[in-house]
């Protein structure tokens, strides 16, 4: 899927209405930027589990980690890695490429399943930093990501806090990259508290207030298949499909959410 980057002043961004899937065409200029080689390698092991290749075509790895400006020769630092679909690219990309991958996840159930993959495969995942949020060093990334779980800190109430962390682990000059699922910047932000889905303008507003400066936007993971108005959130639609078999195949035509793709700089 080509990558189609809309690259924008900050004011513009705002004048344009959060870049929502349906507004009117931004006056943004569209550059390709093209998949790095050692990003594409790492997307393209053998080694990734199959149904996360599976999900590429919503996920979009290679274009979205180019698009960051990702590289193996960073030190990365991924927010809540889970079960690790980003993991299984980018820590190998940190051994072949002489980087550090930091995984913050905090204890529970989602950090004995990142345990899980890390220890499934020692050569690959034995460098993984597997830490908690504070034990990051601050001033040590290069770039920070965080995939789909902005929504979690709003309807936590914990953003400002977490967005704050971001800033401080970063090096001067250093990337912060956002994936959420989007909400069309005119609904009513009450649906931000429960949805799952969020204004590109509230995300903004947390990197902004942490420090940190919208440098571009991107579509590459725009689906404007998704309404973003399901009777139980973004979790209707895959992979959760909360609502099990009821209009299991209209769910599953609409594919995964829309999403916007931010990248954000910490000023030097």
């Amino acid at each position: 899927m080509p990558l189609r980057t809309s690259l924008m002043l900050a004011g513009a961004f705002l004048l344009a209405g959060g870049l929502v899937s349906t507004a009117p065409a931004l006056a943004a200029t569209d550059a390709a930027v093209p998949v790095k080689p050692d990003i594409a390698a790492a997307v393209a092991a053998p080694t990734r589990t199959a149904s996360n290749v599976a999900r590429d075509q919503y996920r979009n790895p290679a274009e979205t980690l180019s698009f960051f400006g990702v590289g193996g020769d960073q030190t990365v630092v991924e927010y809540f890695p889970s079960g690790g679909w980003y993991l299984e690219i980018l820590a190998p990309l940190a051994v072949k490429g002489g980087g550090t991958y930091y995984g913050v996840q905090p204890g529970g159930q989602y950090r004995q399943a990142t345990q899980k993959l890390i220890d499934s495969n020692p050569s690959l995942y034995g460098g993984v930093k597997l830490v908690e949020l504070a034990e990051v060093p601050d001033g040590v990334a290069d770039t920070v990501l965080t995939f789909r779980n902005v929504h979690n800190m709003v309807m936590r109430g914990n953003g400002g806090e977490i967005f704050g962390h971001f800033f401080r682990m970063l090096k001067p000059g250093g990337v912060l990259g956002v994936v959420d699922h989007r909400l069309p910047q005119d609904r009513d932000s009450a649906a931000e508290k429960t949805s799952g889905y969020l204004k590109v303008s509230t995300v903004r507003k947390l990197a902004e207030d942490a420090g940190f400066v919208l440098e571009a936007s991107s579509e590459v993971n725009a689906n404007p298949r998704d309404k973003a108005d399901w009777p139980t959130g973004v979790w209707t639609l895959p992979p959760t499909l909360r609502n099990g078999e009821v209009d299991r195949d209209k769910y599953l035509a609409v594919g995964e959410s829309d999403r916007m793709t931010l990248r954000f700089r910490k000023p030097k």
